[in-house]
């Protein structure tokens, strides 16, 4: 009632304006379409009707846009209905492939895919299906769709690039990550994944380069002690590689620079020493190896002092070292194995066993010093006192029991269990020896062994 009221006042005030401005404009207008063709109206009516044409055409695109908006807002709602729908279906399928059921999985992520073959993460998801099915090449061709729609995805290229390494194709994963690293040069984790590629392949050089960059973007902490850890450890492989090349100058600024960022680096001191024996500087190369045994306690520097000393023919500088550092450092033990070894070489059988026999008196027991020191009593002819430090090198008892090993973890026991007690495995003590003896065959022609004999 209130609208209806509205518009007659409106239509009232309109028609009064009318009639006035009809009244104090009296004049007509003429209008030419062509030059042959016109037509002529009052001012009055001619105003009139051009307003009217204009709101005509205002309330026309009005009603236009309405349209379209609408028309868009009942489209959206259709793609996002449809986006839903498939959102569902590719939930499911996920949780099919968490749960272990790949069939019903791949149903699911196939239909997904289907009714959205531009959906990214369907593509993934699929892949994983196909990868743990053990259809490799599917996956990877899978990825390489997903790749198409987005070529720069970083899920993308390092789920290919560690598709390709489970299958031991390294050159084509290294190429994805390169392509990786060529649209994000910064990426640590791709820095990492091919600098670990090149180390497998032995691409020291590379992977030291790499090696650089990943430290330089490395934040200070526990991460970037690690970081230094392969750093030093990759600068040692380039210099065992120019070592063997013969480039013993290169090496030895190399190690000494090693050696300062990190004077425990035992590589780098042997490799040192290495060097100068391969540049014929046999004394600084002692110098490097006694320095190295003074700093590290490592027995590598006493085996290299042998190799040089003994290689020389002068065991008796090297056996003046071991009896001065013994003086220095009466406490230690793995110069102690070391000179009593030496002595049994230079037939000092009885200086050799009473250091051997030391040694035994701490509790130390290991087969290398059981057989030690059953050829320093055989030297002595002690024949019996040789056979059971040789039994004890051997592992062999009273009862000549043969023991067992855990198949799983390979820990070793003198009786069965049924149950691996350091693995918790059932049913896993074997002979250690089972697999050899399994995998034997019996000779044709067995010839009979005199007992007491062995055969040639």
């Amino acid at each position: 009632m209130i609208v209806v009221a509205l518009f007659m006042f409106l239509f009232i005030a309109f028609a009064a304006g009318f009639l006035y401005f009809w009244g104090i404009n009296p004049g007509e207008v003429t209008v030419f379409l062509t030059s042959e063709q016109s037509f002529t109206l009052p001012t009055s009516i001619m105003l009139v009707l051009i307003l009217l044409i204009g709101l005509l055409l205002g309330n026309s695109v009005h009603i236009f846009s309405a349209l379209t908006s609408t028309a868009k807002i009942w489209r959206g709602g259709r793609k996002q209905k449809k986006a839903e729908e498939i959102g569902v279906i590719y939930r499911s399928g996920v949780g099919r492939l968490l749960s272990g059921d790949l069939k019903k999985a791949r149903t699911l992520l196939k239909k997904a895919l289907d009714r959205d073959p531009k959906r990214v993460d369907s593509y993934l998801a699929l892949a994983s299906v196909a990868e743990q099915e053990g259809n490799t090449q599917e996956a990877i061709d899978l990825l390489h769709k997903a790749r198409k729609l987005d070529p720069k995805g970083l899920e993308i290229l390092f789920k290919l690039a560690r598709t390709f390494q489970n299958e031991d194709r390294r050159e084509e994963a290294m190429a994805v990550y390169k392509e990786l690293l060529a649209g994000d040069a910064e990426n640590r984790k791709a820095m990492r994944a091919l600098r670990d590629l090149n180390i497998e392949l032995g691409r020291y050089s590379e992977a030291l380069e790499l090696q650089k960059k990943i430290i330089k973007a490395t934040s200070s902490g526990a991460k970037s002690v690690a970081e230094k850890q392969i750093m030093s450890q990759l600068r040692y492989e380039v210099a065992r590689a120019d070592l063997d090349r013969g480039e013993a100058e290169k090496v030895v600024d190399a190690c000494r620079d090693m050696i300062k960022q990190d004077a425990s680096f035992t590589p780098a001191r042997v490799t040192l020493g290495d060097a100068y024996r391969q540049l014929n500087r046999a004394s600084d190369a002692i110098k490097v190896y006694q320095d190295g045994y003074k700093a590290l306690k490592k027995s590598i520097f006493l085996a290299r002092l042998e190799d040089v000393y003994i290689g020389a023919e002068d065991p008796a500088a090297l056996l003046s070292f071991y009896r001065s550092r013994m003086q220095e450092d009466k406490d230690d033990l793995l110069l102690k194995l070391y000179l009593g070894r030496l002595c049994l070489r230079l037939e000092m059988v009885d200086e050799g066993l009473q250091h051997l026999t030391d040694l035994e008196a701490t509790g130390i027991d290991f087969t290398k010093l059981h057989l030690l020191l059953a050829e320093a009593h055989r030297r002595r002819n002690k024949i019996d006192q040789a056979v059971v430090e040789y039994q004890k090198a051997l592992g062999i008892d009273s009862h000549l029991s043969l023991g067992f090993v855990c198949e799983e973890c390979n820990e070793r026991f003198d009786t069965w269990q049924g149950r691996c007690p350091v693995c918790k495995a059932w049913d896993s003590l074997v002979l250690p020896e089972r697999k050899q003896i399994q995998d034997a065959k019996v000779a044709e022609s067995p010839q009979p062994i005199p007992h007491g004999q062995r055969e040639a």
